[in-house]
């Protein structure tokens, strides 16, 4: 009893504790407590801004209301994955300017006040953003304030909260845009070029140099009485170590398996291709007869000459050559059967010029009210929409130019636009609601080709998967997760390893294979001389990778940078020393041609050689740079260059007037936009930020 009496003396609290979190844990759901352990974790973040983490959950939000905000402004959804990509950049860049420039520019004196945000948005300080955006402009293409009131007072009645979302956007743009602005101007206003400046950039650029030179070229053998010591490799690495930083990266080796079809596929194939072509040939519902069989949907897209090369060459040649059928031949393109059917021809521009009314909620008697009045031309189509405006009717919400539309680039449902008489009224309906439109302006009407094509690609059987799938799973068996084993078994296996160095976390591409993101993700996460199991990329990839390297982040090791600084410092020495050595041979001697003999080689010339301009590109830099301030008529000493070792005398500098005062305002007003470009890297620098989104996406 007295020891029970003590344990609950001395671990009451413990054990207190441990009650609570075991009731706790049922109370609370298992994935509510992994979020917020995550959340707690920098493992979890999606990188670090001046101090600031941004943690996944908060950027991934962030992502979604950009998402939002780039389908409203491109009328579609970010379906590539490249668009997704500049959908998550705007989202970071949005993040890097809140937390890292706005304060750094504010740290600076720098404010954008309230009035200077009404100002901007609604015309006395007008920013471009709002210049520029259609949805503020009249039908002349002027910006209008009263498109912007009446913008924000559809805000408000917008249940979605897109409209909202998409304003916030478009005001915060404006405010971080006024920021770069006034920052910037700080330094272009400061950055200053008085006139002895100009006119010394104009001396220089100008000034050419005419020299006579003899070069003896360092050669391909080595020295082996230039040593280069260890001790000599270290100090230069501590002296110029911060431009040995690196990123982490990994170096890893992988086998491919691609997934090809079998003869017996190709064979299988081609005879339900066959089958198919002769159905489509004769199908009455050519779409739904396409969506059931085909690769390639139905389209309802006229094709001009030429534009079907992007799909098969031989598809183009047969709809737009002299064949008089409507159905191609079955043609077989690498892995893939292509075949053609023409269902319309037709005279249609390749763009309109198109202005309208949206009606929302309107009755038809109103649409056909409007449509009277125009087509008897009582009034102009301006009027009429100015009459029934947002102000004036609810149900006139929108009007105006549309302007030019393409097949292409097209409002859904209003198709039917390309082919519509030029300056008649008419009605048309779309998801948006009941539009009046006329059609203004055209290019001319071409011959075009409504084409059904019918694409089916080979692909491999479920026992050539299989047959893939075995042969990786030997390879994967056999290395067993170590890479000794893995390297022993590529090699009696008769295959071949693909080596990668220096792979960084953000990598999604190996070789020509795309999408290869898992595998970097495994590499990043596994242990040096690990070997993974096998890894599947798209449908047709199967890899089996091993770990060769960690690179961590930070500053290269002074051991793998070693050999080149050694190869930098020989040629060092061994220029010094060849120097010395042709100093000897050409001591006393008083001419370039005496020199040239001693050395066994010829005397060669150069005019007008230009320290300044781009001109002289080509020439060893160190040689360049000597001539320029070389006293004429002198023959200078031995000096070791990067390709060799020159004697030289200059018998001219000259200064010419090719490099104008306009040259010099352009350079420096090119070097002030550069020091723009570099103001928010510089301050990105020193790990202020810190970009790890590579980690999940």
């Amino acid at each position: 009893m007295a020891v029970l009496e003590k344990i609950r003396v001395k671990f009451g609290i413990v054990i207190t504790v441990v009650i609570a979190l075991a009731l706790l844990s049922f109370i609370i759901d298992p994935t509510t407590l992994q979020n917020v352990s995550s959340s707690m974790s920098s493992k979890y973040d999606v990188g670090k801004i001046n101090g600031k983490s941004i943690s996944y959950q908060e950027f991934q939000q962030d992502v979604e209301k950009m998402t939002t905000i780039n389908e409203i402004i491109t009328g579609g959804a970010a379906g590539s994955e490249q668009q997704q990509e500049m959908v998550r950049n705007s989202a970071w860049q949005a993040l890097v300017d809140k937390f890292l420039f706005v304060k750094t520019a504010r740290a600076a004196g720098i404010e954008v006040g309230d009035s200077e945000m009404l100002a901007l948005t609604t015309g006395d300080l007008l920013s471009p953003i709002m210049a520029q955006n259609p949805v503020f402009l009249d039908e002349n293409g002027n910006f209008s304030k009263e498109a912007v009131s009446n913008f924000v007072r559809n805000v408000q009645s917008d249940e979605s909260g897109n409209l909202k979302l998409y304003w916030n956007y478009l005001q915060n743009t404006v405010y971080n845009q006024q920021f770069y602005a006034k920052y910037g101007s700080l330094f272009t206003q400061s950055d200053l070029t008085n006139p002895l400046m100009l006119a010394r950039q104009m001396d220089e650029n100008n000034a050419t140099t005419d020299v006579e030179f003899v070069m003896v070229p360092f050669g391909y053998a080595q020295d082996s009485t230039v040593v280069v010591s260890d001790g000599e490799i270290r100090d230069y690495y501590k002296k110029h170590k911060k431009f040995y930083k690196q990123q982490a990266s990994r170096d890893i080796e992988y086998v491919v398996f691609e997934v090809k079809p079998s003869a017996d596929d190709i064979t299988e194939a081609t005879v339900k291709a066959n089958e198919l072509h002769s159905e489509f040939a004769v199908e009455q519902n050519v779409k739904s007869f396409l969506l059931k069989n085909s690769d390639s949907q139905y389209s309802d897209y006229y094709y001009k000459a030429g534009e079907l090369n992007t799909v098969s060459r031989n598809v183009n040649d047969f709809v737009f050559g002299d064949s008089k059928q409507t159905v191609s031949p079955l043609y077989k393109e690498d892995n893939v059967f292509y075949a053609a059917r023409i269902l319309d021809v037709q005279n249609i521009p390749d763009s309109v010029y198109v202005r309208h009314i949206l009606l929302q909620g309107a009755d038809e008697s109103l649409a056909d009210s409007l449509v009277t009045v125009l087509r008897n031309k009582k009034d102009t189509f301006a009027n009429v929409a100015a009459l029934y405006s947002a102000d004036n009717n609810p149900n006139v919400p929108q009007r105006g130019d549309i302007g030019w539309m393409t097949q292409s680039y097209m409002i859904p449902g209003m198709e039917s636009v390309m082919t519509a008489k030029q300056n008649t009224i008419f009605t048309l309906d779309t998801q948006y609601g009941k539009h009046i439109v006329e059609v203004t302006e055209r290019t001319k009407p071409v011959e075009k080709k409504k084409v059904a094509i019918f694409k089916k690609e080979i692909t491999p059987s479920k026992a050539t998967y299989n047959d893939y799938y075995s042969q990786a799973n030997i390879l994967a068996s056999k290395a067993a997760g170590k890479y000794e084993t893995f390297k022993a078994a590529v090699d009696t296996l008769g295959l071949y390893a693909h080596p990668v160095n220096n792979m960084l976390e953000s990598n999604s591409r190996l070789g020509s294979i795309d999408h290869t993101k898992e595998i970097t993700r495994w590499a990043f996460e596994a242990k040096k001389g690990k070997v993974s199991d096998i890894i599947t990329v798209g449908s047709n990839y199967f890899f089996v990778v091993a770990l060769k390297d960690i690179h961590k982040e930070g500053y290269t090791p002074v051991e793998t940078v070693a050999p080149s600084i050694k190869n930098m410092l020989y040629m060092e020495k061994a220029g010094e020393k060849k120097a010395a050595e042709i100093a000897e041979k050409i001591e006393g001697l008083g001419s370039m041609q005496a020199i040239a003999e001693a050395l066994g080689t010829t005397v060669s010339t150069k005019e007008n050689i230009t320290f300044a301009s781009l001109t002289s590109q080509g020439l060893d830099p160190k040689f360049i740079g000597a001539v320029s301030v070389a006293e004429p008529g002198v023959i200078n000493a031995p000096l070791a260059g990067s390709y060799g070792v020159y004697v030289y005398k200059v018998t001219d500098h000259d200064t010419g007037s090719f490099f104008t005062e306009d040259d010099a305002k352009l350079r420096s007003s090119q070097m002030s936009q550069y020091s723009l470009n570099m103001l928010l890297p510089a301050m990105m620098d020193n790990d202020v930020v810190v970009d790890n989104r590579a980690r999940f996406y």
